[in-house]
């Protein structure tokens, strides 16, 4: 299989299979083909021929190198070819810029350093192989077909080594291989968002048996014989998929507090005194007000720790229907539905309202709750670009269906940007199309009185607004609200409603107290939307422009590594300012995420700007 977009490569692969499964494969193939983040192709190639015969080969023996760089992969590429027997390592290396963007390999002899390929433009393409136990065809296993195409390159004649480097911009490992040394993977040879990749293949041997090596790279048929692991080695891919993961500045850790996540919190990890806490959702501190951890308590001791059932069965208790009415009130609603997460309140939302046949369009930066629900719908998907509302009404003209759903975030979790409801509600309407909106960092955010868009915009409500319990109102849980008939349609549907253990009944009645408290003191409001504005303004003073419609004020970075010491830096400093990144964000956009809640004071918010602008 081979996919393009306007003649430019997005992916390739092949298998070798039985007849009988030719054409599951070649299904497989093209659902690869058709999901690959690359891009959408225009064009997908497929082609199966038959093979009177297939070598077995073994697989060469694996090893991993962790680094810090691509420069310290590249010298361990270095040591390694020196110690094979290779007296010209570097020149080797500085040939590999020339290899970039070649469709197959530069074939290099080894001592001379002349090009050996037929067509330098083409290079030596390796094909015609697979692996023992080869991973399923709609899928990329980045190791196990590295590992298949390098133990074919090896055991091709006169061919000693081998370098590559994936032309995936988000794949930043690569390996070395010789006959010596076997497979050895390295977990960085360039920057992640590279496109750059290219191979080497290095020959050692007479000059009129290149083309009997080149043949044999291209049309011998093999199968790689992967290794059985022993049982203590099964958790071998996943340690390498973590070496990848740390290599690129992803991974993470949970931040454990034993404080109140207030303005400040006490860190198990951080021997400092408690850094200032600019990470929690809890917008105006009404977790630990004490009105609603009282009435949580009271909750607790009357009704118990567990609700014991789902809500269908007996877990639905008084304060879980107290809340729903609440919430309706608030919302200006017939009805609402709670869950026991805002993300099991999109997922089971999104795929209860859309299945095959209908269609879902969903803006590109939507919560991962969202795109998650729209996958497991089996709805056709159609993503817009962010908040371009002019390109949505395009596309419900272009896709017609028994039932199509439009959703959107009314505030974006990572850039604090505000939807347009009214016009969003006028597209939807006019196509005749479901609108679902979620409000999780806008209710008690958004609105003279946080009640949210449709307050702020002074316009109509969407078919289904999402919200959850545990940002602005301090709790745990998520809703939906709606009317009476969307909402009886949700608890007779969505899975994540029926099949769930009910919320806590503390959860519960806490965020019922906080809702009330929302409403009795909307000053909380005003004193986050001036915290808000000082930041900014302060940021601004410090050479930092950034801009907000919410109480999210991103500082945009870019690399990965580079948010991750900004944001250890700032703990230093005492403020908890964490980094944002893949997959969270797009790669490269990586971000410091600054939550401000009602709690900071000034002198919380300029130290914090001071502190971003000396680490930038």
């Amino acid at each position: 299989m081979r996919a393009s977009e306007s003649g430019r490569h997005i992916s390739g692969a092949e298998r070798i299979v039985p007849a009988g499964h030719i054409a599951d494969t070649l299904a497989a193939l093209t659902r690869r083909a058709l999901g690959h983040e690359s891009g959408t192709p225009d064009s997908i190639n497929l082609k199966a021929e038959a093979i009177p015969r297939v070598t077995h080969i073994p697989a060469l023996p694996v090893s991993t190198c962790e680094v810090s760089s691509p420069e310290n992969g590249w010298n361990e590429i270095e040591r390694v070819l020196s110690s094979a027997g290779f007296d010209n390592a570097k020149a080797i290396r500085a040939m590999f810029p020339d290899c970039i963007g070649m469709r197959g390999a530069m074939l290099l002899d080894a001592d001379t350093l002349e090009r050996l390929e037929p067509d330098h433009a083409r290079g030596v393409r390796a094909t015609c192989m697979d692996a023992s136990r080869p991973s399923p065809a709609d899928r990329k296993n980045h190791f196990a077909e590295a590992l298949v195409l390098a133990s074919k390159v090896l055991s091709a004649p006169n061919i000693l080594g081998e370098i590559c480097v994936s032309d995936d911009p988000n794949y930043v490992t690569g390996y070395v291989a010789t006959r010596e040394f076997g497979y050895r993977r390295i977990t960085q040879l360039k920057t992640p968002g590279d496109p750059a990749g290219g191979r080497i293949f290095l020959y050692r041997g007479p000059k009129d048996e290149v083309a009997r090596a080149i043949a044999y790279l291209e049309h011998e048929p093999v199968i790689v014989d992967l290794p059985q692991l022993p049982p203590t080695d099964r958790f071998a891919a996943l340690a390498m998929d973590l070496d990848a993961i740390k290599a690129q500045g992803l991974y993470r850790a949970p931040c454990t507090g034993d404080s109140p996540r207030l303005a400040s919190s006490a860190l198990d990890s951080n021997p400092l005194p408690p850094p200032i806490d600019f990470s929690s959702n809890d917008y105006l501190g009404l977790s630990h007000d004490p009105e609603v951890t009282a009435a949580a308590e009271e909750a607790a001791r009357r009704y118990g720790s567990g609700s014991g059932a789902s809500r269908l069965v007996s877990g639905t208790l008084p304060p879980h229907l107290d809340l729903e009415l609440a919430l309706a009130q608030f919302k200006g609603a017939e009805s609402t539905i709670v869950f026991s997460s805002g993300y099991l309140a999109n997922l089971g939302t999104v795929s209860a309202l859309v299945g095959k046949g209908d269609v879902i369009l969903s803006d590109e930066l939507n919560h991962a709750s969202i795109i998650d629900g729209c996958r497991l719908s089996g709805a056709e998907i159609v993503v817009y670009p962010h908040l371009d509302l002019a390109a949505l009404d395009r596309l419900l003209s272009e896709h017609p269906a028994p039932r199509r759903l439009v959703v959107s975030d009314g505030v974006f979790s990572m850039d604090g940007d505000l939807l347009d409801l009214p016009r969003f509600l006028e597209i939807c309407h006019r196509h005749g199309a479901f609108s679902m909106v979620d409000e999780a960092h806008a209710l008690g955010v958004i609105g003279r009185t946080g009640h949210g868009l449709a307050e702020h915009f002074a316009c109509g409500q969407p078919d289904f607004m999402m919200g959850t319990l545990s940002k602005a109102l301090g709790s745990a849980g998520g809703y939906v609200a709606g009317s009476g008939l969307a909402i009886d349609y949700l608890r007779q549907k969505a899975r994540s409603y029926i099949f769930n253990t009910a919320p806590d009944p503390a959860a519960m009645a806490g965020a019922r107290m906080a809702l009330d408290r929302l409403v009795a003191d909307p000053g909380r409001i005003e004193r986050l939307r001036r915290n808000v504005a000082f930041l900014v303004r302060e940021l601004a003073q410090q050479g930092i422009d950034v801009a907000t419609q919410s109480a999210i004020v991103p500082i945009l970075i870019g690399d990965e590594r580079k948010a991750v010491a900004a944001s250890a830096a700032l703990a230093e400093q005492g403020l908890l300012i964490p980094a944002i990144r893949y997959p969270t964000v797009a790669r490269g956009a990586a971000r410091l995420r600054v939550a401000v809640n009602a709690l900071h004071s000034e002198a919380d918010l300029a130290h914090a700007a001071r502190a971003i602008a000396n680490r930038l």
